[in-house]
């Protein structure tokens, strides 16, 4: 059975002003499918989902989610479009002054004409999928760091969202937190059907959750190669990438 699109990247270039990044990307997401993109630091990762979400247009080709273009759009139609997708930011980019579910509603209240009493329900509902159910109440200083990121794809989730993009969910967190946001990953794809986009550079996520990935190469400006990341470790005819994937040398000079 065919796979189903859910974004492609089609010769796209990025850059300010006259200075290029990267140029003439091209990739596919499927339904369902966690996909990772990766590279060196500073090699443009995060700066390729921030076109993909409509934060930055790019200097020239396309970009579909779900067949509509994120590059064509005016101010609405990206706004449209942005309710099919839901971001986790690395700082999990929460509102200090608000508690979780004050947080989680934000989104429900601002896209949605539910009641009040709907929009608490739904936003401890969101919070309850990711482990933080008792937690409504409290505010983002008073929880830990791994339990923040989660609160994070609780807002995420907020709209039920079928696409999540990651900036390096793992950032900041010890082992055995990233450990358990891996598996929460996994388990809200099994569980709602969505399809993950995630940046990161952690080895450990990379094996652990993500069915393809593309590399990036900042010195030849696009992917230099595609397919499974644990298969690309093992099969890699590219040095560097087999370095990269195990960690013999994270720094190309």
């Amino acid at each position: 059975m065919e796979r189903r699109k859910v974004i492609e990247v089609s010769n796209l270039t990025i850059g300010y002003d006259d200075f290029i990044i990267l140029e003439n990307l091209n990739f596919q997401i499927y339904e369902k499918e966690v996909f990772i993109i990766l590279g060196g630091s500073g090699c443009g990762k995060s700066t390729i989902l921030k076109h993909m979400i409509g934060l930055y247009p790019p200097m020239s080709g396309e970009i579909l989610i779900n067949g509509l273009s994120m590059v064509k759009a005016d101010d609405k139609g990206r706004k449209e479009i942005s309710r099919q997708f839901g971001v986790l930011y690395q700082s999990g980019a929460l509102f200090s002054s608000l508690t979780l579910e004050e947080n989680i509603a934000l989104p429900i209240n601002e896209f949605t004409c539910l009641s009040e009493s709907m929009i608490s329900a739904m936003a401890k509902l969101k919070l309850s999928l990711v482990g933080l159910e008792g937690f409504e109440h409290f505010c983002p200083h008073e929880i830990s760091g791994g339990m923040k990121k989660r609160a994070g794809l609780a807002r995420a989730l907020a709209l039920d969202p079928k696409i999540l993009f990651f900036d390096e969910p793992s950032a900041g967190l010890d082992p055995i937190s990233s450990a358990q946001l891996d598996k929460l990953i996994l388990e809200l794809r099994d569980k709602l059907g969505c399809t993950m986009v995630i940046v990161t550079h952690e080895l450990d996520s990379i094996f652990a959750i993500g069915d393809r990935a593309i590399i990036i190469d900042k010195e030849k400006k696009g992917i230099i190669e595609e397919g499974n990341p644990r298969e690309m470790k093992e099969k890699s005819l590219n040095n560097w990438v087999k370095k990269f994937l195990t960690r013999d040398s994270m720094k190309r000079n």
